[in-house]
């Protein structure tokens, strides 16, 4: 026989998750039914379930852990922002204990709860679109922070990156080069605030010269032939077609489509795409890219979360960076 009741059992004979009974132990119940409440405590009462001190303690005091939520781990993107992210808030004296969501929700909420119950002090998250609605049912009480793609509530605390403006400007760029017309190739851009505002800069930069652009729909799983067939068509139109990729996956994928049309590039093709890594300069000819600071973004959000934590913030809730544009010979047209 076991020797005494665990949260587990507790959970078990109340028919709710242990997450529940961890809430409800630690006075994070406010949103919890009544029906809910009174069934843990009965089980409580009736089993003489004495939690352990240590265990109640885990969110009653500071650990020095945070819990950090990336959307892409394999990213290289996610390896420039944890490299500063960790960097930062080991020198302040926190560890970090990570996850990955793969852009679903329900692991999302998978994540939080467990390093909830591991007792981190705050969380830095970077959000699917359902995740603020999901947060606002969990009822937990710990500072939290965003980063790259900003939240709808704006009192929120988040670090993110230019993206609108950036863009804007490396358009216009292109366009005083001599590009007439262009294609963006995206994932749906409803689906994250970061590419939202991405495309808002594409789009309100080509109105501005009153130039026309097509939209070319591409997936993890698009097929390079895919690409090619969508993208050859535009660049037999138009004499000079500039191609944007909206991130680093897109654009890697939009290179190797583009293999027959590389000795147009760059008078006749132009290609541009987000944040430079090794390949980017690698590849001939090498591609002009959109830097995003991804290290400075990962001790902003660090040094953002850990002051809340220790209420050193003052009224300091958001930090945006600045873009660069590193411009190489894929659009360097004469």
């Amino acid at each position: 026989m076991k020797d005494r009741i665990t949260i587990s059992d507790i959970a078990k004979l109340a028919n709710v998750s242990k997450t529940t009974v961890s809430f409800y132990l630690n006075g994070h119940h406010y949103k919890m039914s009544e029906e809910t409440k009174n069934r843990i405590r009965e089980v409580i009462e009736t089993t003489g379930f004495q939690p352990s001190t240590v265990a109640r303690s885990l969110n009653a005091k500071q650990t020095y852990l945070l819990g950090v939520l990336i959307s892409d781990i394999t990213s290289a993107f996610a390896n420039q922002l944890i490299k500063g992210l960790t960097e930062y808030v080991q020198q302040r004296g926190y560890q970090l204990i990570l996850g990955s969501s793969s852009f679903r929700n329900e692991n999302e909420r998978k994540c939080i709860e467990g390093m909830y119950n591991m007792g981190v002090d705050g969380f830095l998250v970077q959000p699917s679109p359902q995740f603020e609605s999901m947060w606002d049912t969990m009822g937990i009480d710990k500072p939290l922070v965003f980063f790259d793609s900003p939240p709808r509530d704006t009192s929120v605390m988040y670090v993110k990156t230019d993206s609108y403006q950036a863009v804007y400007e490396a358009i216009r760029t292109t366009v005083k080069k001599g590009y007439t017309h262009f294609a963006v190739v995206t994932a749906d851009p409803e689906t994250v605030i970061t590419r939202q505002e991405r495309m808002g800069g594409f789009r309100d930069c080509l109105n501005a010269y009153g130039l026309d652009y097509d939209t070319i729909p591409a997936e993890r799983d698009t097929s390079l032939a895919a690409l090619r067939e969508a993208i050859a068509p535009l660049i037999a139109r138009y004499e000079n077609l500039c191609v944007f990729a909206v991130n680093n996956w897109l654009l890697k994928k939009v290179f190797l489509a583009l293999e027959d049309f590389r000795h147009l590039i760059p008078q006749k093709l132009g290609l541009l795409g987000m944040d430079a890594y090794e390949w980017n300069y690698l590849v001939v000819p090498p591609i002009t890219t959109i830097l995003q600071p991804a290290e400075e973004e990962g001790v902003a959000a660090g040094k953002l979360l850990i002051d809340a934590i220790e209420r050193k913030n003052g009224e300091e809730h958001t930090c945006i960076l600045k873009c660069k544009i590193n411009e190489q010979a894929s659009t360097a047209r004469q």
